[in-house]
């Protein structure tokens, strides 16, 4: 019986290979048990793409520039999903400025940023966790 609870999950990674694909399958194995998905329309569908691809940029940053992705939470609510990366560094996360126009990388946070309604990072023993926040899809409450 749902009593209304926010629902977490955590995945423990320690840096292994193949940590992202990993992360975007728990999350989407996740997105299906709390009605996400299968989505009844366009709009419910891009709010599950959109969590997953928030997931795989942050988990790629993570392994990538973090000393690598320690753990996955996910703590689901009636108001939203907050998504959880914990890493090995302690090197709070910032948006890349110095791109230059046309060449690859350096966007995973500028896509977190204008998908989420809102992110950031706090210090956690031995690291930190980047989050994410995410409403829930329209045109429905999933389930708890």
């Amino acid at each position: 019986m749902d009593d209304g609870a926010p629902q977490v999950r955590r995945l423990v990674l320690h840096g292994r290979p193949g940590s992202v694909s990993r992360c975007r399958e728990f999350t989407r194995d996740a997105l299906y048990d709390w009605g996400w998905l299968p989505a009844g329309d366009p709009a419910g569908r891009a709010a599950a793409e959109d969590v997953l691809l928030m997931v795989a940029e942050l988990a790629a940053n993570a392994m990538m520039h973090a000393g690598g992705l320690r753990e996955l939470v996910l703590l689901h609510s009636g108001g939203g999903l907050r998504v959880e990366l914990l890493d090995a560094s302690p090197q709070p996360p910032a948006i890349r400025t110095d791109r230059r126009r046309g060449l690859p990388g350096g966007y995973g946070l500028l896509v977190v940023d204008r998908l989420a309604r809102a992110w950031g990072s706090r210090p956690v023993p031995g690291g930190k966790a980047v989050w994410a926040e995410v409403a829930p899809p329209p045109g429905g409450s999933p389930r708890l």
